[in-house]
């Protein structure tokens, strides 16, 4: 018997694939959440759900398994917040410091962050 697919799954439409996604998330990013050792710039995108790409630099995490710990979380908070967010194309690059996180202390600062670019997001910007 086959289950039915939930929808709070990582397909790949929901992941920036190339590096021109990423450039126009750089270039144009409207939408920043800040914490010392996180950081999420996002833009709006055209499509009706978010996309996330991850930034985790060997120059600010070492370790390998570190790395891909701090990736996995992160799919893993924005895979069950994505239905709150707004469409947007959001990228998380690490900060020095973030590998000594713990997996609780992560995924926590991650959710507060989500909610912080989703608040930010809906509020109308000024381009000054």
């Amino acid at each position: 018997m086959q289950q039915a697919r939930s929808s709070f799954g990582f397909a790949k439409t929901l992941r920036l694939l190339n590096a021109a996604q990423y450039r126009k998330v750089f270039n144009e990013n409207f939408v920043r959440a800040a914490h010392p050792h996180l950081l999420i710039l996002a833009c709006p995108s055209d499509l009706e759900h978010p996309r996330l790409g991850l930034v985790i630099a060997k120059k600010h995490v070492r370790n390998a398994s570190d790395r891909n710990r701090i990736k996995r979380i992160t799919r893993e908070t924005f895979r069950l917040q994505q239905h709150q967010l707004p469409p947007l194309d959001a990228v998380v690059l690490a900060r020095p410091g973030v590998a000594d996180l713990d997996k609780a202390a992560l995924a926590k600062t991650l959710n507060k962050l989500w909610r912080k670019l989703a608040k930010r997001a809906q509020q109308p910007q000024s381009k000054s």
